[in-house]
Formats: C-alpha cells, sequence, structure tokens
C-alpha cells in the first residue's frame, strides 16, 4: 500500500475502525500496513481496520452464491478475525451510504459466513447515528469449558462461539466490574484456547441486562465487541434458564447494545453505527 489510500473513521459503541473502500481489491493490504493504520500516535487509529472488497475480487475462497460485499477484518495487530458485530454495522452504514447498495436490507460476507443486515434509521444529521441490526447467526455453547482467573479469583467461564470464539464470565457479587484492570492485570484462560478467545467479564445490573467490560483477541481492552455483547446475552440467557427469546440489554463502556433471537433461534445483535470523518491517508 504506497498509494494515497482514502478512507472512513467510524464507530460501533466506541468499538472503532479505520474503514478503506477498496470495491475492485486493488489494496495489498498486509499486516505492516495495517498496524500503521490502527496505530493510534502515528496512525489514524482503532480497534480495527476493515476493507470494503466485493467479494469476487477480495482474493479469497467464497461460494457461487456468497454476498456482492466482503468484510475484510484484520485486528489492530494485523491479525485476521472471522467476524466483528460492531464492524459489520459500520460497514453496512458505509456501503449505503456510498451508495454501493440501495436497500435497507442486504447480505454481507465474512470469514464466519453470511451476515445479514437490516438498517433501521438513517441518521438525522451528518455525524448522527445510523441504528443497525445484524443477524449474526446460530450460537454453539458449550457450559463450564474453562476458568478465568482474575484479581485472585478463579471463574467459570463458558465458552460460547459466534462466529469467532469467546470466553464467558459472571462476576461474583463482591468483585465490580469498574474495580477490574485489565490491561494491568489481564485475565487468564485455563486450559488456555489454542487459538486464543475474547474474554468477557458480566455482572448482573437487572431484569435481563447485564453489562460487561471485555478483552480482545489481537487487540486489548475495548470499549465493546459485538459478537462479544451476542455471546454474553447467549451466556446470560442460558445461565438464568430463559427460553422466552425475550431480549436482552447489554451495557458496554461504549453504550447500549440489545441482542435478540429469531423465531429461528438465530442471535440478532441490534445497535448504532457512526461515520465520524472521511480523509485520505499519504503512502
Amino acid at each position: 500500500m504506497t498509494e494515497s489510500v482514502r478512507f472512513t473513521k467510524g464507530h460501533g459503541t466506541e468499538n472503532d475502525f479505520v474503514l478503506l473502500d477498496d470495491p475492485e481489491g486493488r489494496l495489498d493490504l498486509g499486516p505492516e500496513q495495517v498496524v500503521a493504520l490502527a496505530d493510534r500516535r502515528a496512525g489514524i487509529g482503532g480497534d480495527g481496520v476493515i476493507r470494503a472488497v466485493r467479494t469476487r475480487r477480495a482474493g479469497i475462497d467464497a461460494p457461487s452464491d456468497a454476498p456482492e460485499w466482503f468484510m475484510d477484518y484484520r485486528n489492530a495487530d494485523g491479525s485476521l478475525a472471522e467476524m466483528c458485530g460492531n464492524g459489520v454495522r459500520v460497514l453496512a452504514a458505509h456501503l449505503r451510504r456510498a451508495g454501493h447498495v440501495r436497500e435497507d436490507g442486504f447480505a454481507i460476507w465474512t470469514r464466519a459466513g453470511v451476515r445479514t443486515v437490516e438498517i433501521l434509521e438513517h441518521p438525522a444529521r451528518q455525524g448522527a447515528s445510523w441504528s443497525v441490526r445484524v443477524g449474526m447467526g446460530a450460537s454453539d455453547l458449550v457450559p463450564a469449558a474453562r476458568t478465568v482467573e482474575i484479581d485472585g479469583h478463579r471463574l467459570e467461564a463458558t465458552d460460547v462461539d459466534m462466529g469467532n470464539p469467546h470466553a464467558v464470565a459472571f462476576l461474583p457479587a463482591d468483585l465490580d466490574l469498574t474495580d477490574l484492570d485489565l490491561m494491568r492485570r489481564p485475565p487468564t484462560l485455563d486450559p488456555a484456547p489454542a487459538g486464543g478467545a475474547n474474554i468477557e467479564l458480566v455482572a448482573a445490573r437487572g431484569d435481563r441486562h447485564v453489562a460487561m467490560r471485555v478483552l480482545e483477541r489481537g487487540v486489548g481492552e475495548t470499549r465493546s465487541c459485538g459478537t462479544g455483547v451476542a455471546a454474553v446475552a447467549v451466556a446470560a440467557a442460558h445461565r438464568a434458564g430463559d427460553e422466552t427469546g425475550e431480549p436482552w440489554t447489554v451495557d458496554v463502556p461504549g453504550g447500549r447494545l440489545q441482542v435478540g433471537w429469531s423465531a429461528a433461534g438465530d442471535v440478532t445483535l441490534t445497535g448504532p453505527a457512526v461515520l465520524v470523518a472521511d480523509g485520505v491517508m499519504r503512502g
């Protein structure tokens, strides 16, 4: 990536991304370029980098009936990621604003498969939020799969696969979310998954209402994680014995998201997407 590149900076509940519009797949985007773009001091800054590229031009194996647009998502450390629930909403808003899609409901191809999006609200003014619902697909839950150790506490963790791996642990009453220093004293998993996992720490807030903090693979602590929010709601509903399919509210440091279930049992994630700025990065 040696030429000047146009970018959009966006976020979903303050989980922020550098988005590159590359419909024809002309960008040579390697780990070093991703790290440089995501650098918060020497680059644009973000928790990850999204390349908006047509699936047929993305240089990936995809089925013949895959959706037109592919979310090429990379973590801030340059590693590939299967899915990003907040990133999908930001990408959906970009594709709609740019005129790459004309409808408010469409599908996107990801490394975790097809994800459907429905734009519920367009921004009332420039810089305001879009509201987007994402069909996150099916979840796979394994109770008591491992333990999380944090601040001298060893907590039971539930594995939830949302296209990417999560370990969800519920805090005891004497351990407050705001007291945790996840960067200086990061939680550890036992046994550690071979490919790592996102770690979510959860506190109850009310009826079908929880709060969480997250440590993301390849990034560190972020203000929000869309797949993590979905995983937490799935684990919380299971823990509560809630089979009603009613939505759960999940608070993150960057805002609030809603998790529901379709009639077929697939998970849905609803929340804001904000396109903050557009610019050019010099190569």
